[in-house]
């Protein structure tokens, strides 16, 4: 018999699955460089969380050959309600993992990668060694491509910050992903300071180093919970946050509240600008690693204007 893709879901309340606005609509994958990208991912046996997550934006990233490459195997140690990938006991580490992942970042010719994993509370350290072994391959293979991780909030797991400032990226990236008042339902193995405190002490670690969290909108928080959420990022010295429209994977998933307008979300990134946020995301389908390249870039513009302003 066919088992579940997600059994500890399948208990959760059955949600109707709402018709999408036209804004929020995406193209279906059919260019020859889409296709491309896929069987070279395939043929490396590498994963990436845009499968994994079912994320809207695969089209267009894959047809230029972007990618963000999810290690650690595909199976996650928590059962978030918002999340595609599958829950269960996971595999044991593939060590040859960070060597395919930099041949496969060579290949795409990636200026910027961004790296992520599922939680693995089973590990000592969380899978924080792992990120670093994955970020020197990469490193050594590919030396002018710049790195984003975007790790979990190992928690419980004191000694994953030190592990991972030996061989910091250049963009740290831990998502909070929604208010505090939604975690027992959303994120109900995850606690929201943990993740504050994480993306605090990474930047204590290393001033230098961008940081970046993101936010799903339309799940019932309010726009004045969104602003605190803002406020708690900047008290982090958190540079750059993402905000976009959660989409349900599926009807066993959490119920989608509401489709939040685009007016809404600029006005979302108005106000995180006006907070001070170096770069700002604010759209419906943005997630954590689109454009992050283009991204990155502007930060990294913005941060050299604000130094020279300052001198």
């Amino acid at each position: 018999m066919h088992k579940p893709r997600h059994p500890e879901k399948e208990n959760r309340k059955v949600n109707p699955m709402p018709k999408k606005p036209s804004w929020i609509r995406v193209k279906a994958p059919t260019s020859k460089f889409f296709k491309s990208t896929d069987k070279l991912l395939k043929d490396k046996k590498v994963i990436t969380v845009c499968e994994e997550a079912a994320c809207p934006n695969i089209a267009e990233c894959w047809q230029k050959k972007h990618a963000t490459f999810m290690i650690l195997g595909d199976t996650c140690t928590r059962a978030c309600a918002f999340c595609n990938v599958k829950t269960g006991k996971p595999n044991f580490i593939d060590h040859g993992e960070a060597i395919r992942i930099a041949e496969s970042v060579k290949q795409l010719e990636l200026e910027h990668v961004v790296i992520t994993s599922v939680d693995r509370d089973d590990l000592i350290d969380g899978g924080a060694m792992h990120f670093i072994n994955v970020i020197d391959s990469i490193k050594n293979l590919n030396p002018n491509c710049t790195i984003e991780i975007l790790t979990p909030d190992f928690k419980n797991k004191p000694e994953a910050i030190d592990i991972l400032s030996k061989s910091l990226p250049d963009v740290f990236n831990h998502n909070l992903e929604t208010v505090p008042r939604l975690y027992l339902t959303i994120r109900p193995g995850s606690r929201y300071f943990v993740s504050l405190n994480l993306l605090h002490e990474i930047k204590i670690k290393n001033p230098n180093i961008f940081t970046k969290s993101g936010l799903m909108v339309g799940l019932g928080e309010t726009k004045e919970e969104i602003y605190q959420v803002m406020d708690d990022l900047r008290s982090a010295d958190v540079d750059f946050i993402t905000i976009g429209q959660y989409l349900p994977p599926s009807s066993k998933h959490a119920k989608l509240e509401r489709f939040v307008t685009p007016k809404e979300f600029d006005e979302y990134k108005q106000m995180a600008y006006a907070k001070g946020f170096l770069m700002v995301a604010s759209s419906p389908l943005t997630r954590s690693s689109y454009h992050a390249s283009d991204d990155f870039k502007i930060m990294q513009n913005k941060r050299k204007e604000k130094l020279h302003s300052i001198q």
